[in-house]
């Protein structure tokens, strides 16, 4: 199989289940900006860290190719012509979601309790961890309007929208686990 394919030279792409859309479409949007912060993770699992969250990190990024399944596969393509569903062996379930309030739960239990907004920074690992949040959000708030036209699964909106907690809270842990300062915002008088 080759990378090029040359099908694309027009500006359009193919979904799962072989529907072409422009590349701009919402659906692209959202699955290519989850497959961008599933990148930034991995920039994240490259750093010096506790080993412990690395293989949380892998965890998550094999849950966010199935997101980027489950956003790549229009509504009329999820039951193939055979009758199976086209993802029947991917899913996100809510035992996905409580790994990550349980991490957070975790995490939080070692942080002094936040008084003020955190500025984004302090340590190179944290920093990265604050980009990947915000990419995170992007991906919540596109695939939130790819739901206003388009069937999306509540349950999918909802992991990135944990995930993105779960990165605040690792950059605030990394933070401390490193010994970097970590910048309290404080609005001017």
């Amino acid at each position: 199989m080759k990378v090029y394919t040359k099908t694309g030279d027009k500006g359009t792409t193919a979904l799962f289940g072989g529907t072409r859309v422009p590349k701009d479409h919402a659906r692209i949007e959202s699955y290519g900006t989850v497959d961008e912060l599933n990148s930034h993770i991995g920039l994240i699992r490259d750093q010096e860290m506790n080993a412990h969250y690395k293989e949380i990190l892998i965890e998550i990024q094999d849950r966010l190719f199935t997101v980027g399944a489950i956003l790549a596969t229009p509504p009329e393509k999820e039951v193939m012509k055979n009758g199976e569903l086209r993802l029947k062996k991917l899913g996100i379930i809510e035992s996905d979601i409580e790994l990550l309030e349980n991490e957070i739960d975790a995490m939080e239990e070692a942080l002094p309790p936040m008084t003020h907004f955190v500025l984004p920074g302090g340590h190179t690992t944290v920093s990265y961890c604050h980009i990947a949040r915000c990419v995170c959000r992007r991906a919540e708030r596109l695939s939130v309007h790819l739901s206003h036209n388009e069937p999306v699964p509540e349950i999918a909106i909802k992991y990135l929208n944990r995930l993105s907690d779960y990165l605040f809270v690792l950059a605030r842990k990394l933070s401390h686990d490193l010994n970097a300062a970590e910048v309290q915002w404080i609005p001017r008088k």
